[in-house]
């Protein structure tokens, strides 16, 4: 295993590389954790079952997880590449420029993300990296879809995503979208790099930057897709989510607005 700590880096939190194997595929995963206890592990599980490793190198984006799932041990048994460990500010936003870069800098084709809390179908993965191999730069999965399924969303979420943020978001995109929320998604290099997006900013913090990729791509002119995939929240426990309560819900709201006015287009 390689360790390096990676510092100093513009538009890049610091963060901590642990490197277990080189590069293998043409596309990677990155998954954003933070103390995602059994839910990481059964994920990884259900992706090393699926053969996902098979197809994409898998990266770990975590931001300081103390709960032993970010183990060595783990993540090499469920054949996880490298763990990436945000050491500098920020939350969600901050992870993921951690592991956009690293992967831009090992010379990946395309990014595909997926929340680490085991909500999402990761089976379906291989439907995101067709359309990305088929030239697609920008692909939402999406379980409001022919062929997706949405099981037990709380009302809240389900009313918030349909009547909120899906519209505000289609309409500063200028095509429809329905699962904007949704992490499960894929981009491509070409539209990472466009000197018009830019996602390596400091104002990327929370989730400015799923706001804003969401919509960037079409603006400029990027093939842009939804795929059929499922999202299932757990029956007899709370919501897996970090987006809890009024202040959460506020500070969604305020991003969607600013991301929708323009603010964040470089």
């Amino acid at each position: 295993m390689k360790k390096q700590a990676v510092q100093g880096i513009e538009g890049v939190p610091d963060f901590t590389l642990s490197e277990f194997s080189p590069k293998k595929r043409e596309y990677c995963l990155l998954i954003p954790v933070i103390n995602e206890g059994e839910r990481l592990k059964k994920e990884l599980q259900r992706a090393k079952k699926a053969g996902i490793d098979q197809q994409v190198d898998l990266l770990i984006c975590d931001g300081g997880s103390t709960d032993g799932s970010t183990e060595e041990e783990l993540l090499t048994h469920a054949n996880v590449r490298a763990l990436l460990t945000k050491t500098g500010p920020g939350k969600q936003g901050a992870q993921l420029r951690t592991g956009i870069y690293w992967a831009l800098q090992q010379g990946y084709s395309g990014i595909l993300t997926i929340d680490g809390n085991n909500k999402d179908s990761i089976e379906h993965l291989p439907r995101l990296l067709q359309k990305l191999q088929e030239g697609y730069d920008f692909v939402q999965g999406s379980r409001f879809v022919p062929g997706g399924l949405a099981l037990n969303t709380p009302p809240s979420r389900y009313l918030a995503v349909r009547l909120l943020h899906a519209p505000l978001t289609s309409l500063a995109a200028g095509q429809c979208f329905t699962d904007t929320t949704n992490n499960f998604r894929g981009y491509s290099r070409a539209y990472l790099t466009h000197p018009g997006v830019r996602p390596l900013r400091d104002v990327f913090s929370g989730y400015e930057l799923l706001a804003y990729l969401s919509t960037r791509a079409t603006q400029l002119g990027f093939s842009a897709c939804e795929v059929p995939v499922v999202r299932a929240y757990p029956k007899s426990e709370p919501a897996p989510t970090k987006i809890k309560g009024l202040r959460g819900n506020s500070e969604l709201f305020r991003v969607l607005v600013a991301n929708a006015m323009g603010r964040y287009v470089p």
